[in-house]
């Protein structure tokens, strides 16, 4: 008897096709549909890539711009950052085409990502120009609100105290510099009281000295920054807001250590007036510009990683603690080229240069000028008398030696030792000049 053959399974079968012959031309057939759609719709398979990640991952979209000093020109991308892992992706908008596979880039934190902030990846400087979507717009903007917050000329003693309140209170200094007002400068930005009794006097208050013009930012930054302040009158703060600014740090009326904006409207008038903006940062003379005292001075630099950490107002307070006068202020974000020049010195010499660049320009730094509260041959010994205070480079080597020194308390490693210092008297000027006045 002649067996028949057997029936292939229905599995072996698709519309008269065996398998063995139907999965490679499908595969071929998928792949040539897959070339064909990255070439035609990039845009449409990043934004399903971009969808099919959020299903695992929270993430978030932003705008950014880099800088290319190759093509001599900006390049703006969409970069999605997953705060799970601290990983990033980047697609560039004019090519359509993906330009960084997801990577992780440690450092950066969902805290970073505001709009007019810059972040670090892989090296290269980008800016935030807005958010990518509504979702990370809705879950992230309020919690950057900005205010404008002044140090008068009598609270400047008590900027560390002051920055300590601003600091516990979940505030972050986006933006600070030391300024000495103009009288014109002064009589624009109080013009609301030109015709009140007490202008005249508030005019020479405020110019009697420098005074140091914040950007603080956090939810409901306007509200929040002028409960911390208190009432107008030191007495009243004193019996009304105990724990205030001009309760703990004012004298009077006038005299009453920090001045806070009152509306939204008010913040971004007064944030531009001191900080401008991109139409008139180009006219020197539309805002007060950063002062510092060049001579008898020697620098500090507060690092990116030791801000991060919220040591800023602990480190400026150890400062004004042990006598040092803050005689200039002002942060930065450095570019890679500016923080290489800056450390050019120390090229060959240090062991790990690269490590001290990358670091300098990781994120934002706080430049000060440190004044000693002496004269003649004393203010010559500024220099020397503030490394004392800073410490050896080596947060451990400090740790053991000069325990109370600043690197001892808030260094972590040879480049994140919290605040760099002038090592000579002779380079203090030099570097002193190189923020205040060459990079102005």
């Amino acid at each position: 008897m002649i067996k028949s053959k057997e029936r292939p399974h229905s599995s072996e079968i698709r519309h008269g096709v065996r398998a063995s012959t139907w999965i490679p031309g499908g595969i071929a057939i998928l792949t040539l549909i897959t070339a064909f759609l990255l070439q035609q719709y990039p845009e449409v398979l990043q934004s399903f890539s971009s969808k099919m990640s959020s299903f695992s991952d929270d993430s978030f979209t932003f705008t950014v711009n880099w800088y290319d000093q190759t093509m001599d020109k900006d390049r703006k991308f969409k970069l999605t950052f997953f705060p799970r892992d601290n990983s990033v992706e980047m697609f560039d908008i004019k090519h359509q085409r993906v330009f960084l596979k997801r990577i992780v880039c440690d450092g950066l934190h969902v805290g970073d990502f505001f709009v007019g902030n810059h972040v670090v990846v892989l090296a290269r400087r980008l800016q935030v120009l807005e958010y990518g979507d509504e979702r990370t717009k809705h879950a992230l903007e309020p919690n950057h609100e900005a205010t404008f917050a002044m140090v008068k000329p009598d609270g400047l003693k008590n900027l560390g105290g002051i920055l300590e309140l601003i600091e516990n209170e979940g505030f972050v200094v986006s933006d600070a510099k030391m300024t000495l007002l103009s009288r014109e400068h002064a009589a624009l930005f109080y013009q609301e009281h030109d015709r009140r009794s007490f202008f005249g006097e508030l005019l020479e208050y405020i110019t009697s000295g420098p005074v140091v013009a914040l950007e603080l930012m956090r939810s409901n930054a306007v509200s929040e920054w002028r409960k911390l302040l208190g009432p107008t009158d030191a007495a009243k703060a004193i019996q009304d807001a105990p724990h205030s600014v001009r309760a703990k740090f004012g004298t009077d009326k006038t005299n009453n250590a920090a001045h806070g904006s009152d509306s939204p409207e008010a913040a971004a008038r007064e944030l531009n007036f001191f900080f401008g903006n991109d139409q008139n940062k180009s006219d020197r003379g539309a805002f007060p510009q950063s002062w510092a005292k060049l001579e008898n001075t020697t620098c500090c630099i507060i690092k990116p990683h030791a801000m991060k950490s919220k040591f800023t107002a602990s480190i400026v307070k150890d400062i004004q603690a042990s006598g040092f006068q803050i005689e200039g202020l002002q942060t930065f974000h450095l570019k890679y080229e500016h923080a290489e020049e800056f450390y050019e010195i120390y090229r060959g010499i240090v062991q790990d240069y690269t490590g001290l660049v990358k670091q300098l320009s990781s994120g934002r730094c706080m430049v000060l000028a440190i004044g000693y509260g002496g004269s003649g041959s004393e203010d010559e010994e500024a220099s020397q008398k503030f490394r004392d205070l800073v410490g050896p480079a080596d947060p451990d080597l400090a740790k053991t030696i000069r325990p109370k020194s600043l690197r001892a308390k808030y260094g972590r490693t040879k480049d994140e030792n919290g605040v760099h210092c002038s090592d000579l008297p002779e380079d203090a000027k030099l570097e002193v000049e190189y923020f205040f006045k060459i990079l102005q």
